[in-house]
């Protein structure tokens, strides 16, 4: 029998709306909500006898303005790119704290959204477990003159700089210098009146000054600095792939395709074909899934894991950009033919894996069995 499940979440919000969809349609109970904004003031009661699904904090102006706005001060805004370190540290505490309350059973492991909520540990995590990802700069970046000096020394000349704990591509900036040190930065940051917007138009600056403005601005979040890879194409625009792995097996893919560098869709990317993706990489489409799951397997207690896959020119091989403890909102878009999932949604993939409705649950790749909620102790994070 299933255990009872409540959501932590933020109430209305469509991440929450469609799992409890999924749920009614797989013959569930409908979940119980726990507003993240009562956790965060520390006014709430636990479920008893069930399972606590984690879903994302974001998107609900009142959580982010108490996660964000003390450090912000008094010119918060919720378009500000910056806070996001006090956003994390605030996330982070709520979950410890919960987990390690008696009887608190998650699905999902707090430690480990802690480490795909930090692009440095996680890029470090998926390297050491030989999962190609781009070439990274490590260590810490203090502002734009020692990044500018780090990335001559390295030979890098086209990066990513994306603040560590950023989502949907906020404030990440497509850096490229040219042979003269022409600069050109890409990025939906809007610098305005000496701070930085997010922006749904994707803009370019040219001026030094600028760039400088924008990088020493982020950098006491934490920036994560990897070098930008050229991507394959489909219809003559730049396309990668969000891989959603469950349970260890790639059940969704989407193509997303942009003219930008970056393809999220609400910064005008759009979803390409999975047809014609397959048939591009022809024999390799199997290894590109494969990559997905090897980048999952790093995270055994996380039933579910959304991958930035980043095919290379020709569909023939690929690196992991990024690793989604959130990465499954994707409507209306059904599982890989012939998988597990096949005419399920993600969640629906989510729940018929947790209930057991499927029998391929284990891992293709590594043969990793089906994560257990158990009850978490979690320790602090290492730096």
């Amino acid at each position: 029998m299933t255990p009872r499940l409540t959501v932590l979440g933020n109430p209305g919000h469509r991440r929450v709306t469609l799992f409890a969809a999924a749920a009614r349609a797989a013959g569930l109970p409908e979940p119980a909500v726990l507003p993240w904004l009562d956790v965060l003031r520390g006014d709430y009661r636990l479920p008893e006898d069930g399972l606590l699904r984690i879903e994302s904090p974001g998107e609900e102006a009142l959580v982010d303005e108490l996660l964000r706005g003390p450090a912000l001060g008094p010119s918060y805004a919720p378009t500000r790119v910056e806070g996001t370190a006090a956003w994390y540290a605030g996330v982070t505490a709520a979950l410890r704290e919960l987990a390690g309350r008696p009887g608190v059973r998650l699905l999902g492991d707090p430690e480990e959204i802690a480490v795909m909520f930090d692009k440095r540990r996680a890029h470090a995590l998926l390297a050491a477990a030989g999962v190609p990802v781009p070439r990274a700069l490590g260590g810490e970046v203090t502002g734009w003159e020692q990044l500018r000096g780090r990335l001559a020394t390295a030979g890098l000349r086209r990066v990513f700089v994306k603040p560590a704990h950023g989502s949907s591509a906020s404030g990440v900036t497509a850096l490229q210098f040219g042979p003269r040190g022409q600069i050109l930065a890409t990025t939906s940051v809007e610098l305005a009146d000496g701070l930085l917007h997010n922006s749904l138009r994707v803009r370019q600056y040219r001026g030094e000054r600028e760039v400088a403005e924008i990088i020493d601005r982020l950098a006491p979040d934490g920036l994560h600095v990897e070098q930008w890879i050229p991507k394959a194409a489909q219809s003559g625009r730049s396309a990668d792939l969000r891989v959603v792995v469950v349970a260890g097996r790639a059940t969704h893919a989407v193509v997303r395709t942009s003219a930008q560098p970056m393809t999220n869709l609400h910064l005008g990317g759009a979803r390409g074909s999975l047809d014609l993706a397959r048939e591009a990489a022809g024999p390799a489409w199997p290894a590109l899934l494969e990559t997905a799951e090897r980048a999952a397997a790093c995270f055994p207690g996380s039933l579910m894991v959304g991958v930035d896959v980043l095919p290379t020119a020709g569909w023939r091989r690929a690196l992991v950009g990024e690793v989604n403890a959130f990465g499954d909102l994707l409507p209306n878009l059904t599982g890989l033919p012939g998988g597990p999932a096949e005419g399920l949604d993600t969640y629906g993939a989510q729940l018929a894996a947790l209930t057991g409705a499927t029998g391929r649950t284990t891992g293709r790749a590594t043969g990793t069995p089906l994560p257990t909620p158990t009850d978490h102790q979690i320790t602090e994070p290492s730096r």
